[in-house]
């Protein structure tokens, strides 16, 4: 059975392209606010607000890749994320997301990758040396250890490719939830990842890279679009956790204290009350 929209009012996600200039700017400052702000003291590798959530990510990663859990604990991940930019940074803009699938193979051609916005991911996995991130450090990773290191990128625009379509679609063809969850994780998702490289591709630390926000929307835009395929899908879950217990919609997801924990019956919907967005397409 459905669980029935409830909110009014849903924010909307915009994707990048049709972003607004003065969106974007605000975007990336709400991120460096966070990168300016002292860490909670939950995580003692993290050290700014910002590492807080490369910390938590690096934490749950066994628990959250690999298994049914891996779409619905991200999308609250990223609504987390979200909720943090708002009420911390003062951030009031829509989230962007950008659409993958209009540029695979060309990842570098897109402005995300500008020097303007995200700076290039032509670094042959050496440091980004330009865009609004060059010469961050990076205190979370690489994987589960703890060294500073810089934000690196290995573009490879042979596995951007696979970002395409047609890849989102044979994914969502697939009617039951996890098995199109573990189609998306090793999909698009995967090629996404490894493609943009270096920090991007460490399962663990991956958000040291501020793209891997943009690249968890498009995930949880394209999650969205397969459930607006059939009503019945925004109440339903199967699949297991790590070790193996079922998901069912009261299965508990956490993001260990940085928010309060939910059921997936709380966030399965993004129209219900809890998470009250939708995505411009």
């Amino acid at each position: 059975m459905a669980l029935a929209a409830t909110c009014t009012n849903p924010r909307v996600r915009v994707e990048w392209d049709s972003y607004p200039t003065a969106d974007r700017t605000s975007f990336v400052n709400a991120i460096k606010c966070l990168m300016g702000k002292p860490a909670s003291g939950k995580f003692a590798q993290a050290k700014n607000r910002y590492e807080d959530l490369v910390a938590l990510h690096q934490t749950l990663t066994p628990n959250v890749h690999g298994n049914s859990k891996f779409l619905i604990w991200h999308r609250y991940l990223v609504w987390t994320f979200e909720d943090i930019l708002r009420t911390e940074c003062g951030f009031t803009a829509n989230m962007p997301w950008w659409d993958e699938s209009k540029w695979a193979g060309k990842f570098a051609q897109s402005s995300l990758f500008s020097a303007d916005w995200f700076g290039g991911i032509g670094f042959g996995g050496g440091c980004v040396t330009n865009g609004k991130f060059a010469g961050i450090t990076l205190n979370v990773g690489p994987g589960s250890g703890n060294t500073k290191h810089c934000l690196a990128r290995n573009g490879d625009e042979s596995k951007t490719a696979n970002t395409n379509s047609a890849m989102v679609s044979a994914c969502n063809s697939r009617t039951d939830y996890a098995d199109m969850a573990a189609c998306a994780e090793g999909g698009a998702h995967a090629w996404g990842h490894n493609g943009i490289g270096a920090v991007m591709q460490d399962t663990y630390a991956s958000p040291g890279d501020p793209v891997f926000w943009l690249h968890h929307l498009f995930v949880d835009r394209n999650y969205r679009i397969w459930q607006n395929a059939d009503s019945g899908r925004v109440g339903y879950i199967d699949g297991t956790d790590r070790v193996g217990n079922k998901l069912t919609l009261d299965t508990i997801v956490s993001v260990n204290g940085l928010r309060p924990d939910v059921k997936i019956r709380d966030i399965i919907n993004t129209l219900g009350d809890k998470l009250c967005y939708k995505y411009n397409y």
